[in-house]
């Protein structure tokens, strides 16, 4: 019941993760801000204030990593890595028998 509710977190957060990512302008949309001129905003240049987006991107990108590490750590005590095309069955293959090579002809 616990893993429910983590997963059932970890799917919450993630797509409420996903809108506030979305929701946050951009810093230095400049192209020379990529190549290290002096755009409208340096890429890791002196920050203002944080937002609210920012501090809800910040949380939720938090509990959504112990939620991620908390789902694979229960998933290796559950019986450790598995393959997914452990339980599929293969069926025969079918292989057509060779052409027969025709000896040259003699003369």
């Amino acid at each position: 019941m616990l893993i429910a509710l983590v997963t059932t977190v970890h799917i919450i957060v993630s797509l409420f993760l996903i809108v506030v990512v979305l929701l946050q302008s951009g810093n230095a949309g400049d192209i020379s801000a990529a190549f290290g001129g002096q755009g409208s905003q340096a890429a890791f240049g002196p920050r203002g204030a944080a937002t609210g987006l920012s501090r809800a991107t910040t949380l939720s990108a938090v509990i959504f990593m112990l939620t991620s590490i908390t789902l694979s750590v229960n998933a290796i005590k559950q019986g450790g890595p598995k393959s997914v095309l452990q339980g599929v069955k293969t069926g025969p293959i079918k292989t057509q028998p060779a052409a027969p090579v025709n000896a040259p002809a003699k003369k």
